[in-house]
């Protein structure tokens, strides 16, 4: 049986490993931004997008919560690419002053922004709220990148064609949008709350990118639209920090690390929607291993959609028709 596995072995690292993306596309000129680009999918989605130029590299925005950290990543993406416009800028999720901070100075210092990746996240943390009183997983993971694409998204379109990547999980499966418990005060569940989360990600896509289109189908959208496209998606089940708040989780990671992405394998979609030549007027979808994948019945609820677009500006304080 050993020997079995051992020949088995690169086969199933080769499946665990998923989709890859396979676009040469270079990024000369443009501008990224990737929100938790300090470690594991968004460092390495920063690392990609660093390399795809030559004589002149992609200016890539390294948005971090830990300054010191996102430091250190983006030294070793600059001494590894020869890119050395890879910045580092504070960003907290948890704190909308520090969103607006954000938002605001690179408004003041860029004038073009090409490409979007909402990539930063926590997940399974004990019950806890952010600055501004919203429930951790939701406030970070869906209302900080919702209030953040809002600010930027006027740069967006005067910069179009530009992408927006919303990094969701499979976990919306789970997930519900419980209208008259947003905040988990009533009852809450660390498992649940991420996955509630992450259908939140695939519904804030499905509107954005109905309200990009202006309510056209398809291309004619895109071409008389604002030729700004926001498409989600599943990284693969990586082996990466985000279980940290979960000791068995984290145990669990450990074991079963031979069975799970690398971060590396995990950036391949998150690159693929940000960069891929067939994806440039395909807006409004959900890919897994750099293909179409299946939303849940939730996550096709424009109903559902609309009404957290709603609740989601009143929660912000911003009215974004």
């Amino acid at each position: 049986l050993p020997f079995i596995l051992l020949l088995a072995a690169p086969y199933i690292r080769r499946y665990v490993a998923g989709g890859q993306c396979k676009s040469r596309v270079r990024l000369e000129g443009k501008v990224a931004i990737i929100t938790g680009a300090n470690t594991g999918i968004g460092k390495e989605t920063a690392r990609d997008l660093a390399r795809r130029g030559k004589a002149i590299c992609a200016k890539v925005i390294v948005a971090c919560r830990d300054i010191e950290k996102a430091e250190a990543a983006a030294s070793e993406i600059r001494a590894e690419t020869g890119n050395q416009q890879v910045i580092v800028k504070k960003l907290d999720l948890a704190d909308t002053k520090s969103i607006r901070e954000f938002a605001e100075k690179f408004l003041a210092e860029e004038k073009e922004l090409h490409i979007l990746i909402n990539n930063a996240g926590v997940m399974l943390c004990p019950y806890s709220k952010t600055a501004d009183g919203f429930e951790m997983h939701l406030g970070v993971n869906h209302l900080g990148h919702f209030l953040l694409t809002f600010l930027l998204l006027e740069c967006l379109k005067q910069s179009a064609p530009a992408r927006i990547v919303n990094v969701s999980s499979l976990a919306h499966h789970g997930g519900r949008i419980r209208f008259h418990d947003l905040h988990g005060e009533k009852s809450y569940n660390r498992g649940l709350a991420y996955c509630h989360s992450k259908l939140a990600n695939v519904l804030f896509t499905r509107e954005l990118a109905r309200r990009l289109q202006g309510n056209c189908p398809g291309l004619l959208a895109f071409a008389i639209g604002t030729k700004v496209t926001a498409n989600a998606l599943h990284p693969g089940s990586v082996y990466s920090e985000l279980v940290r708040h979960s000791f068995v989780m984290t145990w669990l990671w450990k074991l079963f690390s031979f069975f799970l992405k690398t971060p590396q394998e995990g950036a391949q979609t998150s690159v693929y929607c940000a960069v891929a030549e067939e994806l440039d007027s395909v807006t409004g979808q959900y890919f897994s291993d750099c293909q179409p994948a299946y939303v849940s019945p939730r996550g096709r609820d424009d109903e559902t959609a609309k009404k957290l677009w709603s609740v989601s500006c009143e929660l912000l304080g911003i009215q974004w028709d």
